[in-house]
């Protein structure tokens, strides 16, 4: 998917908003993403022991990784055969008060709370790109604002928008806590900050490849976490959107937003929200499959020299709709800048010990 994101002023609504400007709509690869907020590298000691409390075995073997079906975007394609080792995966999502207890016992500062970098920005936007006005680079995150009436789905920044404040303290900026939510899956973090709590943790984010093999459940070729039938039929097994995109979710599954960890079923190896709920960071940088046709093309890579890396993301989120994304597929790809953090992006923790 082919995607670039340049720092503007909205002259509509506010002429103070960050906006971003994306070429093709669709949850897999077009998120807004954050100007960079890099900081003073934070340095802390790990957890002494690495804890598999709340942690799944997976027995290692070999799968078919990829789409098996044509509902799948071109980056998820060609199917290929992979093998993993047996590893440690978190059961949930990692939670709020997970991630409280870690930023109590660090000072760790997120992403979304530091002021962004001018000199981190501009490595990720077009040559000649005018310095934001400072006004602009004030610590900030995307949330998800409902319209007033139905929009066009090509143009994601009528349902993101710019928030001073929003953190993963405050989630839709000042005003919004989560007090009450200790057991909601932590958001507004960035693959940076997950990838902190892990290191503090004694652990690591998961590879993709064990992403979707611990998704799957021990199945082959089943599109879903459950299996083959469709997410709005039978009873609720995600958290996803029912309705009209993005103006109504009807809340068919119970839930209008996040929902607490563990409100659904397991799969089949006892892992929750593998769909929906939250997408969730993985170890990986994001890049075509082997033997794929994007790779080497002008569709595998920004239509822009970037010095940083983007990362992958995987199972959707509470937004997917299948009017507009199907990212509660098992394989689904998003990607995103390390330094990126929205409302509906979190993480779990893998380990090989």
């Amino acid at each position: 998917m082919i995607f670039f994101y340049a720092c503007q002023q909205k002259k509509e609504d506010n002429a103070h908003e960050t906006a971003a400007a994306i070429p093709d709509a669709s949850c897999h690869g077009n998120i807004p993403t954050r100007p960079s907020g890099k900081g003073p590298a934070q340095r802390y000691a790990a957890a002494a022991d690495v804890s598999h409390k709340n942690m799944v075995w997976i027995e290692g073997g070999e799968f078919w990784m990829g789409a098996a079906d044509r509902e799948g975007r071109p980056d998820e394609y060609p199917q290929h055969q992979v093998k993993v080792n047996g590893f440690w995966m978190d059961a949930t999502e990692v939670t709020n008060a997970q991630f409280a207890a870690f930023v109590e016992a660090t000072g760790y500062v997120t992403t979304a709370e530091r002021a962004p970098d001018w000199e981190e920005l501009r490595k990720q936007v077009p040559p000649g790109t005018p310095k934001p006005h400072d006004s602009l680079l004030v610590a900030a995150s995307l949330v998800f604002v409902v319209p007033a009436q139905p929009v066009s789905l090509h143009n994601v920044s009528r349902w993101w928008s710019w928030r001073k404040g929003a953190n993963w303290r405050q989630p839709q900026g000042p005003g919004s806590s989560i007090a009450g939510k200790e057991n909601h899956p932590v958001v507004q973090v960035s693959w940076e900050d997950a990838a902190a709590y892990a290191r503090w943790a004694g652990k690591r984010l998961p590879t993709e490849a064990e992403w979707e093999y611990a998704a799957r459940g021990g199945q082959q070729r089943e599109p879903h976490p459950w299996g083959d039938e469709d997410v709005e039929q039978g009873k609720p097994k995600a958290n996803t959107w029912q309705g009209e995109f993005p103006v109504n979710d009807i809340g068919w599954d119970r839930y209008s937003g996040l929902a607490p960890v563990r409100s659904f079923a397991p799969n089949a190896f006892g892992l929750y929200d593998m769909a929906g709920n939250v997408w969730e960071w993985c170890a990986d940088r994001y890049g075509p499959y082997p033997q794929s046709p994007l790779a080497g093309s002008s569709q595998a890579q920004p239509s822009m020299q970037r010095q940083v890396e983007e990362r992958v993301l995987r199972g959707g989120s509470y937004l997917c709709h299948a009017s507009y994304c199907k990212g509660y597929r098992v394989t689904a790809r998003m990607h995103a800048f390390p330094d990126t953090s929205l409302e509906h992006t979190g993480f779990r923790c893998a380990t090989s010990e």
